[in-house]
């Protein structure tokens, strides 16, 4: 049972790599203002008010993922359902994206989203990109570091969900609990 779901999610995954978190180069403070304040919102498809966002009025999501990645694509299409439209941006190496956006050194993921204004590091569930939409705080994105079984394009065929933490990015860099999924502090 355990090979058959390695091989599931093997399959799944193929070509997802965990990220070196010992590459990353320190977001310069000068760099740090124009990635909050930019967020290259015309691309990311701003679109007003996310407090009375419905599907046709959520901004369009930007997503930037390695071609061969097939839990980004998961993601993506987790988005989807939710009722983002989203494009996607293959590139070879997400690094100068991430440094632009100010995504903190150890909190990367396989994929960078931007949206209305904030990016989405890894795989957040479309729900806390809704809320953090809605309440339209003075932060930079959201982050889920590495890859947890379970969170959304990384689902397993039992259903299980390894308890892991969204956090939200400060303007300053710094994080805070977001929001928890599985295990028994999940709300």
């Amino acid at each position: 049972m355990a090979l058959g779901i390695a091989l599931v999610l093997f399959g799944a995954t193929a070509g997802c790599s965990a990220p070196d978190l010992g590459s990353r180069v320190a977001t310069t403070a000068a760099a740090a203002p124009a990635a909050a304040a930019g967020l290259d919102a015309a691309r990311a498809g701003e679109a007003g008010d996310a407090s009375t966002a419905t599907p046709a009025t959520l901004p369009v999501v930007l997503v930037h993922k390695t071609p061969t990645c097939g839990c980004c694509g998961a993601w993506v299409e987790h988005m989807r359902a939710a009722g983002f439209q989203v494009q996607v941006e293959e590139r070879a190496d997400l690094e100068p994206v991430r440094q632009r956006l100010g995504v903190p050194d150890g909190k990367v993921s396989c994929h960078t989203a931007q949206v209305g204004g904030y990016f989405v590091e890894g795989h957040v569930p479309a729900d806390d990109v809704k809320r953090l939409l809605a309440e339209r705080p003075r932060a930079r994105g959201l982050v889920v570091p590495g890859m947890p079984l379970g969170s959304p394009g990384m689902e397993t065929p039992d259903g299980r969900v390894q308890p892991y933490t969204v956090e939200r990015v400060e303007t300053d860099g710094t994080t805070t609990a977001y929001a928890h999924h599985g295990g028994k502090e999940a709300r």
